[in-house]
């Protein structure tokens, strides 16, 4: 599981590109596919949407989120496997 974990944990590209509110690209470089992604406020437990619905991001396929709030996030990401991978407090600037 740890090796899952770090795979993508290494493989999403989160590139923000405007100063007020920020484009969010997701790239998929990992060997799985990537079912749910969540975003929250650093720091609190509250998870929100799940920005892919229904939707899978396959690999070398990418997802941009629009208008999404400066800030630090934590982005949760779970695989084909049910496994998680936490990225702690993301600068979206």
């Amino acid at each position: 599981m740890k090796k899952t974990l770090l795979a993508l944990t290494f493989s999403a590209g989160l590139l923000p590109f405007s100063a007020s509110a920020a484009d969010v690209q997701f790239i998929n470089k990992s060997s799985w596919d990537i079912y749910e992604i969540y975003f929250s406020p650093t720091n609190q437990k509250n998870w929100g949407e799940d920005h892919l619905g229904t939707e899978v991001l396959e690999n070398g396929d990418s997802l941009t989120l629009t208008d999404v709030q400066p800030g630090k996030w934590d982005v949760l990401l779970i695989d084909e496997d049910d496994d998680e991978c936490i990225l702690k407090a993301v600068s979206i600037t």
